[in-house]
Parts: structure tokens; sequence; C-alpha cells
């Protein structure tokens, strides 16, 4: 029995942010150190961050990331630390893991699959390491091992599989696995998407089993640089059983998540198992040899940090409550904005956007306490003005409803189409929340507009003519107050659009779409009225429901800019939320043509008439189509799913296009027969 304890180490890093991403970096490696840890994988390129875009191609980034390698190297002392960095050779970009052994460097090892595809740009950056290739990197006058190696160290084989390389058919633990590795280190950038830790899961799982060695998975945590959110999620698994997960959606700037293994059960496992070919001679890996001697490890229980609501019925809704909460609290921090500013109409984009703006302030809280939610802000602590050592426990702690007030500003604009049910809509939320509410009157604004139009035109605007522009203005008319007040708060001003708005153009351009960040254009309307349905009942297990949204989920969706007497609907001006969500998918995650959705849809909604159908499926291609320029302008949205509309860096569509006539006429023929 061999004994070793090891760990996987998430981090919430921020690109280029040197001093802070070397600073917790240094406070896991403590903090492993606290728990006895010898070793600890920390996450993919977590030097410099993964989402450092261009500035990838910067020689002053690689050797930033070198220097601070050097700063962060002694730290290891006493234990087997892996990093992760770019690193420049032979005029090529890599994307490296370090693996540092008792304060010194032990060697480089590279990526071989860079992703792709969706969100990652990795080809544009880096090369893939070669497999079976071994080269040497001078840093700073030394001479270290690069390439696809393992590394021995005091006897015990170590190899890497870095974040792509597990998702690949012809993963590399195969090849180590031919080699006995005993501990095989995945350091990850894997952005958090619905379901996606299951599969995560399943190659830890099955890389521990199939290679008969120990897998440590770490992985990065929280809104790194924007866009993408990272959910953390540490696994270690031996022999095919996972020993611990780690906790996701973490407010923590770090996380290390620790278990005891024993390496010999895995070694006599290998020896028991018939199917084990090992390559003794002419051996495709070089070794690399490093004495190192183990301490004793503690044989204390290893214990899953699970959470209960991911084993609970609605694990999505809590992932997207968690994720988007948790994107809003590193956004603000980050860009060192002092609140949000939502413009609240009473209906369920604007009621969803407040209430995770209002859970990014209570969930932390809970997790870790007000004075330390309020530190990462960089609002002044509660002791501020005290005498050192004087100020008393409680000296003006505010309440997680304080905090919530003073980060969250609703503003209901009014014009003479607004109804009093959304405007107590909008107050109910607003006061469920704990947030400061304002009321703006929009509507001589708006009618000052029109009054100008009309006169300089010679035209009078009116509904039965000028429906759209009309509609439009309105919306239009509602963002300089807004953004002034943002202004004057120095706070993030939200867009609350969603993604079947975006679909479709639904939306008027710098009116309701106007803000500098739009949390839940990734999101579709559908799960939107659901998950309020479920904040309003349920809620997330800290927080319990919000009853204030029950009203609102019970509202039919309007724009509310027509006159109160047309009834207007969103769903009136569209079709029925369910189906455009479903054509949506069909015709642009699956790439199917119209004729094609036809024929899915009158399988899978034999309820509906054809000639419906047929209308439904041509009014969103051609919306789809006249509309990318908007999706072009949408603020970031943060990535939930593969079925992401952003054309930055997921969806990409032509803005000037033939609008598939052709294929429209084919389905309107077929239906006509």
């Amino acid at each position: 029995m061999q004994l070793v304890k090891i760990a996987a180490g998430v981090l919430n890093q921020t690109p280029l942010d040197w001093d802070n991403n070397q600073r917790n970096i240094r406070d896991a490696i403590a903090d492993a150190r606290a728990q006895d840890v010898t070793v600890l994988c920390l996450p993919e390129l977590c030097l410099s961050g993964y989402g450092c875009e261009d500035a990838f191609l910067s020689a002053g980034v690689h050797k930033m990331a070198l220097r601070v390698l050097a700063e962060l190297v002694p730290d290891t002392e006493g234990m087997i630390v892996s990093f992760g960095l770019p690193v420049q050779f032979r005029g090529a970009l890599y994307n490296t893991a370090c693996l540092a052994v008792n304060g010194r460097i032990a060697g480089f090892v590279g990526k071989q699959h860079l992703a792709g595809e969706g969100l990652h740009y990795e080809p544009r950056w880096f090369k893939r390491w070669p497999a079976k290739a071994h080269a040497e990197l001078e840093v700073d006058h030394v001479a270290y091992p690069l390439g696809d190696h393992l590394i021995d160290v005091g006897g015990i084989l170590f190899g890497f599989e870095i974040c792509e390389d597990a998702w690949v058919a012809n993963r590399p633990g195969a090849a180590l696995a031919q080699q006995g590795v005993d501990i095989i280190l995945n350091p990850s950038a894997s952005h958090f998407a619905f379901g996606k830790q299951d599969v995560r899961q399943r190659f830890v799982l099955e890389g521990s089993r199939a290679f008969s060695a120990t897998y440590v998975y770490s992985n990065l945590l929280g809104n790194e640089a924007g866009r993408a959110l990272y959910d953390g999620g540490a696994m270690i698994a031996s022999a095919g059983k996972m020993i611990v997960e780690g906790p996701r959606f973490r407010f923590a700037n770090f996380h290390v998540t620790a278990a005891t293994v024993d390496v010999e059960a895995n070694r006599m496992n290998r020896a028991r198992t018939a199917s084990y070919d090992p390559q003794i001679s002419d051996a495709p890996h070089h070794i690399v040899r490093v004495p190192f001697a183990y301490p004793v490890a503690p044989t204390t229980r290893n214990h899953s940090q699970l959470a209960d609501w991911e084993a609970g019925p609605h694990v999505k809704e809590e992932e997207f409550t968690r994720g988007v909460a948790l994107g809003l609290f590193d956004y603000l921090r980050k860009s060192r904005m002092r609140g949000f500013v939502v413009s609240l109409s009473g209906g369920a984009d604007s009621a969803a956007v407040a209430t995770l703006c209002a859970l990014a302030m209570r969930l932390p809280i809970r997790e870790q306490g007000i004075r330390a939610t309020l530190e990462k802000l960089g609002r002044p602590l509660p002791s501020d003005g005290w005498p050192t050592g004087t100020a008393p426990a409680t000296a003006n702690v505010p309440t997680p409803d304080d905090l919530v007030g003073q980060i969250l500003t609703c503003v209901y604009q009014a014009t003479r189409n607004s109804s009093q049910t959304t405007r107590d809509a909008a107050r109910g939320v607003a006061m469920g929340l704990g947030a400061e509410f304002l009321e703006f009157d929009v509507d001589d604004l708006v009618q000052n507009y029109i009054q100008m139009v009309s006169t300089a035109t010679g035209h009078e605007l009116a509904w039965e003519t000028d429906d759209l522009a009309l509609q439009n203005i309105q919306a239009r008319t509602r963002a300089p107050g807004v953004w002034l007040l943002a202004n004057l708060k120095h706070a993030l001003l939200l867009s609350t659009s969603n993604r079947s708005e975006a679909a479709v153009g639904y939306a008027t351009m710098d009116g309701d779409t106007c803000g500098g960040l739009s949390p839940i254009a990734g999101i579709d309307k559908a799960f939107l009225r659901t998950w309020l349905r479920w904040m309003g009942e349920v809620g997330p297990e800290e927080t319990g429901p919000l009853t204030a949204l029950q009203i609102v989920s019970k509202l039919p969706p309007t724009a509310e800019l027509r006159p109160s007497a047309s009834e207007q609907t969103d769903e009136g001006d569209l079709m029925p939320y369910e189906i455009l969500d479903a054509i949506e998918r069909a015709a642009i995650r699956d790439k199917l043509m119209p004729l094609q959705v036809l024929q899915q849809f009158e399988v899978s909604h034999p309820d509906v008439s054809r000639p419906q159908l047929v209308e439904w499926i041509e009014r969103f291609f051609q919306l789809w189509s006249r509309n990318q320029w908007k999706r072009e302008r949408y603020a970031p949205s943060f990535h939930l799913d593969d079925e992401n509309l952003d054309p930055k860096t997921w969806c990409r569509f032509p803005i000037l296009s033939g609008g598939f006539q052709r294929e429209l006429a084919e389905m309107r023929a077929y239906a006509a027969q």
C-alpha cells in the first residue's frame, strides 16, 4: 500500500491579471499544504488566464508567464504542483502544463488536441504538440524537458491529458497507460453548459478505469473573461470509482478538493487485467526522472463535497441560477463597477434579470458572509472609520437586503400604453428583491419625438400606417434616461433581451437591447418562464422562493408598445414561444432546411395544421435572416448551452444573405401538394 494525498484546485482567474492570478495560485498551494496534500493539479493556462484571446500572440505574455512561474515554483517545496501556461518554442506557441517538484521545475508537457469549435479558438493561437515528440525548452539558460513524456517522481509515474485531450477518441491516456502511468493530471478550462458535468464525470471515471490510474481533474471557476462561465467541479477518481467531487459555482477565489489514494491498488488492478499490454521495448514516451520522498499520507476518509441540489429534480434551474448569478457577480467586481441598473417592465425577462442580480448578492453572502462579499466587491468594509481594533463586530454591518438595495436599481418607464398591471408587477418584484425602485414617465418625450418627425416630414404618424416605427420610438426613448442613471451610479446597465427574441429580431436596437451586458441573451423564453415559476414557488435551497414573481409568471408576455385596445402579446406578434424555440433548435442548432423542419414538425406537432406550421416556419426563417445585424450588435452575453446565437463566439451567419428564398419556396410547394 502506498498512500498519497492528492488534490485538484479550481481557480477564479482573470486574463492578464498576473498579480491576482498568482495570489490565487499561491493561496491554493498554501491551502493544499495545510491539508497535507502532496500532489496538486491546477487548471489549464492558470498563470496567464485562459481567455487572453489574441494577446496570446504577444511575446510579452509568454515571457511574463514564465516570470510568474519562476516566482511560484519555490512555493512547491515538499510538494508536486502542476501549472498551466503558454510556452513559445521554435517559433510556435504551445499550451503546456509545467510540473514543479520540491521547489524545482521537472518539465513541461504540451497539449496534443486543441479545442477549435464553439467558444474555443485555440488553433488560432496554439499549435498542437505531436504525440511521441520530445525536446528541451531553455528558460533562463536552463534546459527543461518539453514534450509528450511521463515524469517519474520518486517512483510514481505522472502523465497529462490537458482538457480537450480527454474529450477525443484517441486520448493520450491510452498510450500513457501502456507505460504504466500511476496518476493522470487533467488541468482544464472547460466552460459551463447545462448537463456538461455529466460528460466530464464519464470521461474522468472511464479514464481511471480503462487506464488503471488515479485521475485528477481541475477546472477554472467563475466568469473569467466576460462570456464563458466556469463551474469548477474538481474530481478525483481511481480504478473506475469516483473518490471525491468538489463543489460547483462557488464564489471563492479558489477551492481545493483533496483525497487520499492508494497507488499500489491501481498497479495491482492493472496486473490483474488480462487485456493490459505494456510496452516494454521501444517505449514511445520519454520518462523524466525526479527524486522525491513522499510523506506518510493521512488515512482520513474521503468525503464528497456535492450539494444536495445536484441530485434534486430541478438541476437545470439550479445551474442556471448559480451560473448566471456567479457570472454577474464576477462581471461586476472585475469590471470595477458599483452596481446594476435594470429597466423593469413588469414582464418576465426584466424580472428574471433583476432577480438574478439580487441572487448575485445573496448567494455569495450565504456562502462566505457579508464582510467577505463586500471586500470582493471593493466596497468599504463595515469597520471603516473606526480606529484600529476598536470597531464593534456589528458596526454598520449591512444586511443582505441593504446590500441588494445598494447594488441594484430598477426603473419602470411608463408611456400612455403602459398598464397599471405591469406597473404594479414591476414594483412588487423590486420590493420583493429589496432593490431601489424608481419610476420615469417618458410619454412626453415620446410624443415630442413623434411631433418633431411629423412636422419635419409633413406626415402625421399614425398607428394605421406607422405601427412599427411608433412601437420602436417608445422603446428607444427609454434608453437615454437609464443610461444617465447608470452613469450617475457608475453601474452596469443590463439589457433584458432573451435568445428567442434575438433569433427573430423581436427587440428594438438602442431600445430594450441597450446595455453593457445581456445576461439572458443565451437562454430561451420558454425556459425563462419555467424558471420564473420555479423561482416564485421553490427557488434555490439557500434563499427559497420569491413569491412576488408569481404574479409576473402568470402575465402573458407583452411589449406593451401598442395602445391597450390592441391587446398586444408577444406570441400574437410571433408564434407560441415553445414553437419558436423548437424551430430555432431545428433550424439553427441542427441546421435543417425549411422543408425538413416542416416534415419533422408534422410528426412532433400533429395537433397543429400544416398551413399554420408553414406560416410559422416561414416567419422564423425570414426574421432570422433579416435580423443578423441585430445579433451582431447585442451586448456580451453568457454562454449557457450549445444553442447559443452569439455570432462572436458560437453561431456565425452572414449579415446579408439570400434569406432561404428557394428553400422556403420548396417548402410551400410541398405543403400545397
